[in-house]
C-alpha cells in the first residue's frame, strides 16, 4: 500500500487515530485499544440490538473461542468475524476493523501458514473463516492473505467428491452431501472467484448448490433434510433415497444464508443464476410455511411442531430472519418476504434475547451442534437431545447479521 492509499484511506473514514506501521504494513493498520469493546455498563452499550449483541459477545470471548480452544480456524470463529465485518461495514468504526485484522494476523504468519488448519481433513469447515481475508488483503494488498487464501482455494480443487461432483462434507464422511458444507465451501468460493476472477468456480458453486437441492430436498414439505448419503451405507441413511431422516432447523438456515450470500458475488450474466434464484425463492416458501404462527420462530425438527420434546430453536430461527430479510432488500425474493423477516424478530427478541443487569446480552436456546456418523443417527430424539446452549456462536452471529439486515 502506498502513502498516497494510506491517506485516502484516512480521509475517507475519519480515523485521525490510524497508524500505518509501516510502508509493507509490518504491523496492525489501526493502533486502537480494543478494551473500548470490553467494558460492560449499560449506558455505553449502543442501542442497536445489532451493536449490543455483537459487543456482549466481544466482552465474553474476545477471540471467539472457548478457553480450551485459543487460536483456533473454525467456522464458528469464521461466523462471529463475519459479522463484525458486516457491523463494521455498517458503522466504519476503527476499533471494528482493529479487531479483525488482529484475529487475521493471528491466525495467518508472513507466509500464508494458517495456525491450526489442517488441509489433509479436506473438511469444508475450513473454509468458512476464509471470508474475513479478503477484505484484509484489498485493504493491505499483504501478500501473506493472499496465499491463504490461494491454500484455501487449492483445498477444494482436491475435495472429494460425489460421481455427479458434489463436495463431500469431509475426507472422514465419504460420498456425503450434508446442507451445513453450503455455508461453509460456498460464499467462499464465490467471494475468491469474483475477487481474482475465477470463473470456473461460478461453476461450481451453482453445481454444488443445485445438486444440494436436487439430493435433499422433500417435494412433500419442499425442505431440505440434514445429509445424503449417495453410497447408502451409513446407518442413518435411506436405503432407497440415501438421505437422513428428518429436517433440522440449523441445517437448513445454512443453506439458506448460503443462497443469499452467494448471490451477492454471483455474475447476474451467469446461466445458472436464475436457477439459484429459484432455489432460494422455493426455500423461502418452505421456511415461511413452517414458521410457527404464534412465536414466529421455527422449531429445531421444523415440520413436527406438535411432536413431543421439539421446541423453537434460536440459531435456525435468526438465520432464517436474516436470509429472508436480506432475500428482500436485494430483491433476490419478494419484498412481502419483510414481513415473515420482523415476525421473526420480534420472536427472537420476546423469546431468546435477555439482558443482563449490566446491559449485556445473552441469547437463549441455541442448540450447541448436530450432525451425522454411526453414533448420530439422525432420528427424531437424537435432534431434541443434542445439548442447548446460551450464547452459542451459531446463533449470536445469525443475530446480529439479522438484526443488521432490519437495521435493529
Amino acid at each position: 500500500m502506498n502513502d498516497n492509499f494510506a491517506g485516502r484511506w484516512i480521509a475517507v473514514y475519519g480515523i485521525a487515530s490510524a497508524l500505518i506501521a509501516s510502508p509493507s504494513f509490518g504491523g496492525p493498520l489501526f493502533d486502537h485499544d480494543l478494551t473500548e469493546l470490553t467494558e460492560p455498563a449499560d449506558p455505553r452499550f449502543p442501542k442497536k440490538w445489532s451493536e449490543r449483541m455483537l459487543v456482549s459477545v466481544l466482552n465474553r470471548s474476545p477471540w471467539m473461542a472457548d478457553a480450551a480452544q485459543k487460536d483456533t480456524w473454525g467456522y464458528t470463529q469464521g461466523l462471529i468475524i463475519h459479522a463484525l465485518e458486516e457491523m463494521w461495514r455498517k458503522t466504519k468504526d476503527p476499533k471494528y476493523l482493529a479487531y479483525i485484522q488482529r484475529y487475521g494476523d493471528k491466525m495467518v504468519d508472513e507466509q500464508g501458514a494458517i495456525k491450526t488448519y489442517k488441509p489433509e481433513d479436506l473438511s469444508l469447515d475450513n473454509l468458512n473463516s476464509g471470508k474475513v481475508l479478503f477484505n484484509l488483503y484489498n485493504l493491505t494488498k499483504d501478500e501473506k492473505y493472499r496465499k491463504a487464501l490461494d491454500q484455501l482455494r487449492h483445498q477444494l480443487k482436491w475435495q472429494p467428491k460425489t460421481t455427479e461432483g458434489g463436495y463431500w462434507h469431509k475426507l472422514k464422511y465419504p460420498w456425503q452431501m450434508w446442507l451445513d458444507g453450503a455455508y461453509m465451501a460456498s460464499p467462499f468460493l464465490t467471494q475468491y472467484a469474483s475477487t481474482f476472477h475465477d470463473e470456473a468456480a461460478f461453476d461450481e458453486v451453482a453445481r454444488q448448490l443445485m445438486l444440494m437441492e436436487k439430493q435433499l430436498r422433500d417435494p412433500k414439505t419442499g425442505l431440505l433434510y440434514h445429509g445424503w448419503d449417495e453410497s447408502r451405507l451409513q446407518p442413518w441413511a435411506n436405503k432407497q433415497t440415501g438421505v437422513s431422516s428428518n429436517v433440522w432447523g440449523r441445517a437448513m438456515g445454512w443453506y439458506a444464508m448460503a443462497l443469499v450470500d452467494v448471490l451477492d458475488y454471483f455474475p447476474s450474466t451467469h446461466p445458472q443464476r436464475k436457477n439459484l434464484l429459484a432455489i432460494l425463492d422455493r426455500v423461502a416458501v418452505a421456511v415461511h410455511k413452517y414458521q410457527d404462527s404464534k412465536s414466529g420462530l421455527w422449531y429445531q425438527v421444523m415440520d413436527q411442531p406438535e411432536r413431543a420434546g421439539n421446541y423453537l430453536e434460536a440459531s435456525a430461527s435468526c438465520m432464517f430472519v436474516y436470509a429472508l430479510a436480506k432475500g428482500a432488500n436485494r430483491h433476490y425474493l419478494d419484498k412481502t418476504y419483510l414481513r415473515a423477516a420482523e415476525k421473526g424478530y420480534s420472536g427472537i427478541l420476546d423469546r431468546f434475547v435477555e439482558t443482563k443487569p449490566d446491559g449485556e446480552l445473552n441469547l437463549l436456546q441455541v442448540c450447541e451442534v448436530a450432525g451425522l456418523s454411526a453414533d448420530r443417527d439422525g432420528s427424531y430424539e437424537y435432534y431434541i437431545k443434542e445439548p442447548v446452549r446460551v450464547n452459542d456462536p451459531k446463533g449470536t452471529g445469525p443475530f446480529i447479521l439479522a438484526s443488521l439486515e432490519l437495521n435493529h
